[in-house]
């Protein structure tokens, strides 16, 4: 994803000669962040990672990063780090990785192309009673008040209510919604739209709940799921559940986990992706 980083280990040896250049070659340029190691790493037999010193700090031109010897050494472990640019959106990016030895040989391989995700993501944000107006446009919180000033940005309220026989507790609901989902909500002039909710379970997005589990929604998920019948509130949320939204204009999808959910002090954290259609 744009931002993100994307993570090599560069492995090279010569047996005829010691090493004097690494480098690395990304068909668009990185974003800033974009790295190669100069150390070369291998770990223990406790499992510990140990850097050794080949050189001096990497040079980045546009797409380049290298990495000059200064350590005689015929084999060595690099690392990488490719910070996705946002020119890559929606694209995809490839790399060449080189090396040279003191003799004048190099070698190459290139790997690639990898498709760069169209989405992008919002992490733990905090929704309360105060600051519960939630705009998918641009994945921020509002308060009532800021909601007030651009209300055509606002796509949900997020409440909590412990109401009596009623299993309602944390709840994300449209500002169109029928009143009896927004109990004791008034609703800042012109914020009125009515955007698409749909519970989801045991969707525990990696890159959202940055936990163990191996689940990743990508943009085919955004581009396939239909939200056509969903309805436009979801009320008795559960922590480490989710919500696929599409805005009343069509213009995004999304997916909303619910990262920690705090009955006391009637809030909630959650993290967003979101994608353009």
């Amino acid at each position: 994803m744009v931002g993100q980083f994307i993570e090599f280990a560069f492995a090279m040896a010569n047996k005829d000669a010691a090493l004097s250049e690494a480098s690395v070659e990304a068909s668009m340029p990185g974003a800033e962040g974009t790295w190669l190691e100069h150390h070369s790493y291998h770990t223990d037999g406790s499992g510990n990672d140990i850097g050794i010193e080949i050189g001096s700090p990497s040079m980045t031109t546009g797409g380049l990063t290298k990495v000059a010897f200064s350590k005689d050494t015929s084999a060595a472990t690099l690392r990488y780090y490719y910070r996705v640019p946002e020119e890559a959106r929606g694209q995809t990016v490839s790399f060449t990785f080189r090396t040279t030895d003191k003799a004048g040989n190099s070698a190459s391989y290139e790997i690639g192309p990898y498709q760069v995700s169209r989405m992008d993501m919002a992490l733990d944000l905090v929704v309360n009673d105060s600051t519960s107006y939630l705009s998918i446009h641009d994945m921020a919180v509002y308060t009532a008040e800021e909601a007030a000033l651009d209300p055509e940005k606002i796509d949900l309220v997020y409440l909590y209510r412990a109401l009596p026989d009623i299993s309602f507790g944390h709840a994300i609901v449209s500002p169109a919604a029928d009143n009896m989902y927004l109990p004791g909500i008034t609703l800042p002039a012109g914020v009125s739209r009515s955007t698409r909710l749909q519970k989801a379970w045991n969707i525990r997005d990696r890159q959202l709940a940055r936990r163990q589990f191996g689940v990743f929604v990508d943009d085919i998920d955004f581009e396939q799921i239909n939200l056509s019948n969903a309805p436009n509130y979801a009320i008795n949320l559960r922590e480490e559940g989710g919500l696929w939204v599409e805005t009343e204009d069509g213009r995004y999808r999304a997916y909303i986990f619910l990262n920690k959910l705090n009955n006391e002090a009637g809030s909630a954290t959650v993290s967003i992706k979101r994608y353009v259609l």
